[in-house]
């Protein structure tokens, strides 16, 4: 039986008008949103302020992670079209900073690392002052796939650990622990100018001592930023949640990550990826300044 939800991880921002219409310029360009996609608690409230985390190269992704609500199947063929229309979408709503993700398509040669690329230019050429934000999968750890990515230059590149390395198996049957930190230490091995990001889920069963393992080994590859969510059971056959934390043992992990040194730390029940995303950067920035 699934769990009561307690208070603390119910968002009650609900869908005015603002969100619904929204929602209607992004079907009306065939744009999806990993914020729909997820079914991400936060959606509502993001929309209503125009922030939105865009989910490219179809709907459909290639891996079957238990813990994900995006559809699994097999993917349509890449839209060539996606990025300028991405591009355009964020000329029009003025964006100051954009969030990119994808389904990971390990259909493709290089993972669909090109076209992401191709997203991050065509932003950058439309709104030159724009800040990206590109959280990528994993493209099966292929040097010459993340390079494609690098030589796009975003402003802050995410690859989401997701869990403890010992719940790997469990929850992310086709990833790897150590693939997804090697990438995080390439991106700071070939880059001296891109913020690096990850984040993880509690709930899943993990241990304190796991957890603290896993933010000293993202500190060992110079991981910059961190998120902290809690878990929500997004579909009756997805992992059931095995705890929901308090936010004040959020707050405990907060303060130990700053402790270990990362730059910025977004550690709450809600917290994901790309929320409030910007302000992780934008404080990054006054603090290199300061």
């Amino acid at each position: 039986m699934q769990k009561r939800l307690p208070s603390w991880v119910i968002n009650k921002c609900s869908h005015n008008s603002d969100v619904l219409n929204l929602k209607a310029s992004l079907r009306k360009q065939n744009l999806n949103t990993v914020c729909e996609s997820a079914r991400c608690p936060n959606q509502a409230k993001c929309f209503s302020q125009k922030r939105v985390t865009f989910l490219i190269m179809g709907s459909r992704c290639t891996r079957c992670c238990r813990f994900c609500a995006v559809e699994k199947g097999k993917p349509f063929a890449l839209d060539e079209k996606e990025p300028s229309k991405i591009a355009d979408f964020c000329s029009r709503l003025d964006l100051k900073h954009a969030v990119i993700t994808s389904v990971t398509r390990d259909d493709l040669p290089d993972g669909g690392a090109a076209h992401f690329a191709k997203a991050i230019c065509a932003i950058k050429k439309h709104c030159p002052k724009i800040m990206i934000e590109a959280l990528t999968p994993d493209f099966q750890g292929n040097p010459r796939a993340l390079d494609k990515v690098l030589q796009a230059a975003p402003d802050v590149w995410s690859h989401n650990m997701e869990t403890v390395r010992e719940l790997y198996f469990a929850v992310r049957t086709r990833a790897d622990y150590y693939r997804s930190l090697n990438i995080l230490s390439w991106i700071k091995n070939h880059s001296d100018n891109i913020y690096t990001k990850s984040g993880f889920m509690l709930g899943l069963g993990e241990k304190q001592e796991q957890i603290i393992r896993l933010m000293q080994d993202l500190r060992r590859v110079d991981c910059d930023f961190l998120t902290i969510g809690q878990y929500l059971q997004p579909t009756r056959t997805s992992l059931p949640v095995t705890e929901y934390v308090l936010p004040k043992k959020f707050e405990e992990y907060k303060q130990t990550a700053y402790q270990m040194g990362f730059k910025d730390v977004m550690s709450k029940p809600l917290a994901r990826t790309s929320y409030h995303s910007a302000l992780q950067f934008e404080h990054a920035e006054k603090t290199a300044i300061g």
